[in-house]
């Protein structure tokens, strides 16, 4: 793993980390059965146990612009993936910007990613918002050092750190929990001087010719639908199988803040469709 030196967090971040912690502490994102804290690969990992014989693993990768959240925070998802799925969901801790910039959060990944490679079960890789990013990533890492994925889930992925597409304009009131602005920021944080465009960080910039077949889904509304809808094109050329599903109306990652939202039911319905086809 990268042990890269970074920099302090401003206030207003640490502000926004204490209140997530506070609410994984009041037990806002509790789950029955409770996940089990493991340390997979020296990263510290949620484990969602499907219930009864496993038929494979999913490792998801929670969102936060690469600077705040945990796998506390999509707990409730996981939960509700395991059992509707049969499958173990473990969720990394991975290293946060600005302390750990670029390319900690991917290496703790991969460093995971590769353990859970070595078991005889079929392994899907899963991320939202910043998470989906770090996933694709580890998609295309994961080609370069031989381990084989069954499926790649990208949900409102943040794939391109240049903050350039049409979307962040067009869909800027529409999108009440992103912006450029906020992204430009989180960038600045996590890449730390690095090139935004390098494909190690942007996987809408990396050779995806590797990719196993991939699920994405974003909010027609979402200022990174220009990402999804990229890298969605760029998989279909390269002869990758990609299913995109566009929801009307829905926010940034409903699906892993609540199963109300609107567009949530209807993207975990097809999340796990997907899954079920590459488990089989």
């Amino acid at each position: 793993m990268s042990a890269l030196t970074g920099m302090a967090p401003p206030p207003e971040l640490l502000e926004r980390r204490a209140a997530i912690s506070a609410a994984v502490a009041a037990g806002y994102f509790r789950t029955d059965p409770v996940a089990v804290e493991i340390r997979i690969a020296g990263v510290r990992c949620l484990r969602f146990a499907a219930p009864g014989t496993s038929r494979g693993t999913v490792m998801h990768l929670h969102g936060g612009a690469f600077r705040m959240g945990c796998p506390e925070q999509v707990g409730p998802f996981a939960a509700a993936l395991a059992e509707r799925c049969g499958v173990d969901v473990i969720c990394p801790a991975y290293r946060l910007a600005p302390e750990h910039p670029f390319p900690s959060g991917v290496d703790d990944g991969m460093a995971v990613l590769a353990a859970l490679a070595g078991q005889d079960q079929p392994l899907v890789v899963s991320g939202d918002s910043a998470g989906g990013g770090l996933a694709a990533c580890l998609a295309a890492r994961s080609h370069e050092r031989g381990h084989k994925l069954a499926g790649l889930v990208l949900l409102s992925p943040w794939l391109d750190l240049t903050i350039s597409s049409p979307s962040y304009q067009v869909n800027s009131q529409s999108d009440p929990l992103f912006s450029a602005e906020s992204a430009a920021a989180a960038a600045a944080l996590y890449l730390q001087g690095r090139n935004a465009d390098d494909p190690a960080a942007s996987p809408l910039h990396a050779d995806v010719a590797g990719y196993p077949p991939t699920y994405i889904n974003v909010g027609s509304g979402e200022v990174l639908l220009d990402d999804a809808r990229a890298m969605a094109s760029k998989l279909q050329l390269a002869g990758v199988p990609i299913t995109l599903v566009e929801v009307d109306g829905m926010d940034h990652v409903a699906v892993t803040r609540g199963p109300d939202l609107p567009g949530s039911a209807h993207t975990f319905a097809t999340m796990t469709t997907f899954i079920d086809t590459m488990l089989q």
